[in-house]
């Protein structure tokens, strides 16, 4: 009887299956207009967002467009068709960073991948309950979050692409 209380008073404080924070809305535009809503829980499914808002933190950002895209959305990889996942890049312009989103903006349509093209979203959203929620301090670093059907953050990671990073951000997409 002691073991079901405190399995009930786990549960009730979410010990047992606690989750992480909800992601701060944030709005933005894709390269061909469509207008975006983060996170987008409509669909029940998993979400990875990468964002940058600093310029060197952008190029990082770029980076993971085409690992990223191939493993998550086209699939290649062993475990890729095991799960359904939402993946955005968002290159977020703050400050006096805003002066430059119409060229930078036409400059990714010129120049993107088509298919990489629908998964950039551009942002002149407020960094700042990011920044609070998830101390995004540097902003030559771009961040990345791996959100449930609920919005709610799972996992994170930061920094310039590489593989190990990639497959870990995979496991949680598994489980």
């Amino acid at each position: 009887m002691r073991a079901f209380a405190i399995i009930i008073a786990l549960l009730s404080t979410g010990g047992l299956f606690a989750q992480g924070p909800v992601f701060p809305k944030l709005e933005g535009e894709t390269a061909d207009g469509l207008n975006v809503e983060l996170p987008r829980t409509t669909s029940g499914r998993m979400t990875v967002i990468g964002i940058a808002y600093g310029q060197q933190a952008q190029q990082h950002l770029e980076s993971w467009y085409e690992p990223a895209y191939l493993r998550f959305v086209a699939k290649h990889g062993l475990f890729a068709g095991s799960y359904e996942v939402d993946v955005w890049f968002v290159p977020l312009f703050t400050g006096l960073n805003k002066a430059a989103y119409e060229p930078t903006l036409k400059k990714f349509r010129k120049s993107a991948h088509p298919e990489i093209v629908k998964h950039v979203l551009f942002s002149k959203g407020d960094v700042a309950p990011l920044k609070d929620a998830f101390g995004m301090a540097d902003k030559g670093t771009p961040y990345f979050f791996v959100l449930d059907g609920q919005g709610r953050v799972v996992y994170r990671t930061e920094g310039a692409f590489k593989h190990d990073k990639l497959d870990k951000i995979e496991e949680f997409l598994m489980d």
